[in-house]
């Protein structure tokens, strides 16, 4: 058996960085059609179709994970309000958490949403496993 550290740019099983995956979710929930977001970063159509279907089947899971790291890390957290989609509320908690950090540590600022939602899940973001048990999901 093997391990390989990933880096913090990385998502497990994804070819692409964390970022050019992010920015596809957030112009999804601003509401671009995927050929549009493939062409725009220049990947795979199939690809981003990929990226997008997986995230909307954990798009709620995504949304609470958030939403409590927002709130458990922020100095004076405001969560998000509601958007038109779930997809959109939980790319709307990634940032928001993102922003709740940068309250309390100014230099998470230094650094993507994507990249601390990389950080934070350990780069298993997209993966079925995610939040694991391990993972206290109590307050989820």
């Amino acid at each position: 058996m093997s391990h390989v550290l990933l880096p913090v740019f990385a998502l497990v099983r994804r070819a692409d960085l964390a970022e050019v995956i992010g920015s596809a979710l957030a112009a999804k929930a601003a509401g671009a059609g995927v050929r549009a977001i493939a062409g725009s970063l220049g990947r795979p159509v199939e690809t981003v179709r990929g990226w997008l279907r997986r995230f909307t089947s954990r798009a709620e899971t995504v949304r609470r994970y958030f939403t409590v790291l927002l709130v458990d890390a922020g100095v004076d957290p405001a969560p998000p309000g509601p958007a038109r989609t779930v997809f959109a509320d939980a790319v709307s908690a990634v940032v928001g958490a993102w922003w709740s950090a940068m309250s309390r540590w100014p230099g998470v600022g230094e650094v993507s949403p994507w990249l601390v939602a990389c950080a934070v899940s350990g780069g298993i973001l997209l993966a079925p496993s995610w939040p694991s048990k391990a993972i206290n999901t109590s307050r989820l």
